[in-house]
């Protein structure tokens, strides 16, 4: 079941990124790079939300891999997280089909 869903989410980026007609290795590699590209956007984005000090907390959270606590966190400190997280990814996607064109 974990497979078939990630096959899926994987097949949904390649679509989304503009990949999908090259091989499943070079579009992971793709994906892969991608997502740390995705997941540094979302973080500042996110991080620019916080005070000095309530980004320090934040990353004591996310150093110590609590994913409950750091969503508490920013589920009180950032409420719109996950609006600007999907913002900041769709702005890559549209970065990345730019250069991709280019």
């Amino acid at each position: 079941m974990i497979s078939t869903m990630q096959d899926e989410m994987t097949k949904k980026m390649a679509t989304d990124l503009g990949i999908a007609e090259l091989s499943p290795e070079k579009q992971q590699e793709l994906i892969v790079k991608f997502g740390e590209i995705a997941l540094k956007a979302a973080t500042v984005s996110i991080m620019t939300k916080l005070s000095a000090e309530k980004r320090d907390e934040f990353m004591k959270l996310a150093e110590a891999g609590n994913a409950d606590a750091v969503k508490t966190f920013l589920d009180r400190e950032v409420p719109e997280h996950e609006t600007l997280a999907s913002q900041a990814v769709a702005e890559e996607i549209r970065r990345f089909k730019e250069f991709d064109a280019a």
